[in-house]
């Protein structure tokens, strides 16, 4: 099994090359990789202490920070490393100021990972929330370094769980302790007999709850929103935008709209604001302009959005009319602010409990859609309790960190 697991690693690292002369994202993955361990070799010596976290994207960097963050302030003496699998992660926050070192994964090889290991030889390791790679664990397990899962996710039909899993199930020996999201999770890996596991909870609560003490201040957004209720439509997709831009066009509320897209290409950009019949402005158009006269916004930028749902009176999450489904639902909700989202949603906790608990409401068609932003615009106190629900059900379950801050500090002293 570790011969085929070996032979497919290769073989998708030859095939990948070849992608790669047609596929710009494919490119990034594979040209970002050819510097890595001269990377590392400039900027850790012998004598150095690393501790090492790898987020596979951009989802798991935000889940895991908090805790980046809390052993960066515990250990300071510390070089923190941070890799990245996806360039939709690191082509976003390779710039960020919690990380030393920020550098692609190399590809699983046996070779790969003893010289990575070797050249950042670090003192603990965090996987965040999956990614599980044998060879890197195989020579973490031969190290006797400490590695920790944080913000883990266990499902029956993952490979550990299944008859030929067998190979897999030994990675997870590497594992010094599991801190998992939920129960079922728990009881999956206590089905592997492995007692080093406890629910600390999903860290994404501590991320957005942490949002709440920043300035959050967008003077150009206020200066739109004037006063008036506004929809925040964040990484939308044309199957949402399909909706959106009916509703926006037919809809007689006073209303402003500000939508945030997942993808910024400017041809998307273009086909999203020629849809609109109402005055629409761009952000990279914007300098100049009296923002107040406009109906809608289109942010053709990134690293914003988040800010924004400070101004939202009601937010649209997109995703939900396709795969993986939908988006972090959780920085709206921490504003306080009542939900609307697609029909995808089951493989995302938080979501399914939000629509349970009436704080979220998903929407399967335009009348749906139509339906729902219009009870919200008219109804006040609709508003403020569905808003209210969001904000409870976030703060009720912040804490993560510090249960796993707990466990690690115990097991360093």
């Amino acid at each position: 099994m570790r011969f085929l697991y070996n032979f497919t690693l290769y073989l998708a690292e030859f095939i990948l090359k070849l992608i790669a002369l047609f596929n710009p994202k494919i490119k990034l993955f594979v040209s970002g990789r050819t510097t890595v361990f001269d990377t590392l070799s400039k900027n850790i010596k012998s004598s150095d202490k690393t501790i090492w976290f790898h987020a596979a994207s951009l989802g798991e960097y935000e889940q895991g920070l908090p805790v980046m963050e809390k052993i960066k302030s515990e250990f300071p003496s510390h070089k923190i490393i941070l890799t990245f699998f996806s360039p939709s992660g690191f082509e976003v926050r390779k710039n960020n100021t919690v990380a030393d070192i920020t550098v692609y994964l190399p590809l699983d090889t046996k070779k790969n990972a003893k010289r990575f290991i070797a050249l950042t030889h670090p003192e603990m390791v965090f996987f965040i929330k999956y990614e599980f790679w044998i060879n890197y664990l195989a020579v973490l397990k031969m190290n006797n370094t400490p590695t920790y899962l944080i913000s883990g996710i266990f499902r029956e039909n993952q490979l550990f769980f299944k008859w030929y899993g067998e190979f897999y199930r030994k990675a997870l020996n590497t594992f010094t302790y599991f801190f998992v999201q939920n129960e079922k999770s728990k009881e999956l890996v206590q089905q592997l007999e492995k007692t080093n596991v406890i629910v600390s909870g999903d860290t994404r609560f501590d991320r957005v709850v942490a949002i709440l003490e920043k300035n959050n201040t967008l003077d150009f957004i206020a200066q739109f929103k004037n006063n008036t209720t506004t929809i925040v439509i964040g990484s939308s997709w044309p199957k949402d935008e399909e909706l959106l831009v009916n509703y926006i066009n037919t809809t007689n509320q006073k209303i402003k709209f500000i939508i945030a897209p997942h993808n910024i290409k400017p041809e998307q950009i273009a086909q999203l604001k020629n849809g609109l019949s109402k005055k629409t402005v761009l952000f990279s158009e914007m300098e100049g302009k009296t923002l107040a006269d406009y109906d809608v916004f289109i942010i053709d930028t990134i690293g914003i959005l988040t800010k924004i749902y400070s101004y939202a009176n009601i937010a649209y999450v997109g995703g939900g009319f396709g795969n993986p489904g939908v988006h972090n639902i959780l920085e709206p909700a921490t504003f306080g602010v009542p939900i609307v989202i697609g029909s995808n949603y089951s493989h995302f906790a938080e979501a399914t409990t939000l629509v349970d608990l009436g704080g979220c409401i998903s929407i399967s068609n335009l009348v749906e859609l139509e339906t729902t932003f219009d009870n919200l615009i008219t109804n006040s106190n609709s508003q403020k309790e569905k808003g209210l629900i969001c904000s409870d059900f976030v703060f009720t379950n912040k804490g993560a960190t510090n249960t796993i801050m707990e466990h690690i500090l115990k097991g360093t002293n």
